[in-house]
């Protein structure tokens, strides 16, 4: 029989590896949810901040329907929840990845795990600390006498969620790109010759991950341009190598 067809993993599997990663991360999630949920008021508190902060005296946000506010909360602590357990998701992703690896690259998985983890959570916190801020002062800026903003916990807590998890993603960028990098599928040459490709999806995306205004999306472009920048230093430095070509050296020598 075909030693590689005895090597071939079965397609039933890989399901089975896959559905044990996501209950491993599904209870990750749970009990982050779990943790969280007895702080879900402060969590609220500290989500809602970079709004409250440039809101005018007396200003505060609404609910329309009566269970509107618990829903809310479990959505603050489900978010909080997957925040909590994302080392623990990005972890199953790259177990789940392993088996195709070379042993080499296996010895990779732990430092991209907790790079990953940073990243992730460092993108989540720009966009709290840096977008924020800047975003809603640029919307509450159109209020007038006769215009009031009166956002409520649910739209807030969408829009906001939507963008925390959007930051955290992009910022996986330059580990992303040194890890295709370190399998040979992208080069530091492709990258630089793709580069205005690159900044043209990165503001296509951001257009498309971001509310329909221009602050917010430039907002996300830029540092994905600062990212993708970081990403061919990473590339260059990890990237793999090309072999010399022996067989030429060989000839010259030995015509020699």
């Amino acid at each position: 029989m075909d030693t590689d067809t005895e090597d071939k993993i079965p397609f039933t599997a890989h399901l089975e590896e896959l559905r044990k990663r996501l209950i491993y991360s599904f209870v990750a999630v749970f009990i982050g949810f779990g943790l969280s949920y007895g702080f879900k008021e402060r969590l609220f508190q500290i989500l809602t901040q970079p709004l409250i902060s440039v809101m005018k005296q007396g200003e505060t946000l609404i609910y329309t329907g009566l269970p509107e506010a618990f829903f809310t909360f479990l959505k603050v602590s489900f978010l909080s929840g997957l925040m909590i357990a994302s080392p623990v998701i990005i972890y199953q992703f790259w177990m789940f990845v392993a088996p195709g690896l070379y042993d080499r690259e296996k010895r990779l998985l732990i430092p991209i795990v907790l790079l990953s983890s940073v990243f992730f959570v460092g993108g989540a916190l720009f966009g709290y600390f840096i977008v924020f801020p800047f975003g809603f002062d640029f919307f509450l800026g159109f209020a007038t006498e006769t215009i009031r903003p009166m956002p409520s916990m649910k739209e807030y807590l969408s829009f906001s969620a939507k963008l925390l998890l959007a930051f955290g993603l992009v910022f996986e960028l330059p580990l992303v790109i040194t890890f295709l990098a370190r399998l040979g599928i992208v080069s530091v040459p492709f990258l630089k010759k793709n580069r205005k490709y690159a900044l043209l999806l990165f503001f296509v995306g951001a257009a498309i991950l971001t509310p329909p205004d221009v602050v917010t999306q430039i907002m996300m472009a830029l540092p994905l341009m600062l990212l993708y920048e970081i990403s061919i230093v990473g590339a260059r430095i990890f990237g793999r190598k090309k072999e010399a070509p022996a067989t030429t050296t060989e000839a010259d020598g030995t015509s020699e």
